[in-house]
């Protein structure tokens, strides 16, 4: 196969469980990569010639030696800015928790960040970009801190919008975990309304999610807060 192209003709090597199915373990780091895309070398070239006319027909010279392999560049840096498709949160392992009872167990949160995330708006396909805070009390079961930020990059690697992807990792660490409470709030700066001349200055968008205790315990939700300005979030407390 052409070393240009993905490769594609099988799934990468993972670890983990999906569902009742032990994927064989080779490589940490593809960990979730269980639905791999298939495109053959033939659609992949398909696809880099409506690109190539598509480039050069909004100004691009794409037949100059700098810019020849731009629609190739493109296309698999596209592949892989979307890679979270292939991904399943269900690979996710937990532990134990070492919390035995006791009001600290209701109150202790677990908080993770700045993380940071890169993401395509669905609406325009352009890149939306910030930091993820990610906290939660555990119940029985606690996670490794990798696998937070792993989380973010599942969802943050796809065609989605930031509300989404907020709701997606606090709905995935309130099914992984059962955890007293979970908190997610993102801050990103969306270069679709950057580029496209709907904001003339630079500002980012804000959103939380909480979930179980967090809705029902104000100082908890400000304790949150206030762990994440501690960890470079401004114009919270």
């Amino acid at each position: 196969m052409n070393d240009h192209l993905p490769q594609m003709n099988g799934p990468p090597p993972v670890a983990g469980l999906v569902g009742e199915s032990l994927v064989p373990a080779t490589d940490e780091i593809e960990w979730a990569a269980v639905s791999p895309r298939q495109i053959t070398p033939e659609e992949w070239q398909r696809f880099e010639g409506h690109l190539k006319e598509i480039f050069e027909a909004l100004g691009l010279a794409a037949g100059a030696t700098a810019t020849a392999d731009t629609p190739r560049r493109f296309l698999r840096a596209l592949f892989d800015a979307t890679s979270g498709y292939e991904g399943d949160e269900k690979l996710v392992t937990a532990f134990q928790t070492e919390c035995h009872g006791g009001s600290d167990c209701r109150i202790s949160q677990i908080v993770e960040g700045p993380i940071p995330f890169f993401a395509l708006c669905e609406h325009h396909a352009l890149p939306f970009f910030g930091k993820a805070y990610v906290g939660y009390i555990a119940h029985e079961h606690i996670l490794g801190l990798s696998k937070l930020t792993r989380l973010v990059r599942l969802f943050a690697r796809r065609f989605s919008v930031q509300e989404r992807i907020g709701r997606q990792l606090a709905e995935s660490l309130q099914q992984i975990l059962l955890p007293h409470g979970v908190a997610v709030h993102l801050e990103a700066v969306h270069l679709c309304t950057q580029m496209r001349g709907v904001r003339e200055i630079e500002s980012s968008t804000r959103t939380t999610h909480w979930r179980g205790t967090y809705d029902e315990d104000p100082q908890l939700r400000g304790e949150f807060f206030t762990l994440c300005g501690q960890r470079g979030l401004a114009g919270y407390g």
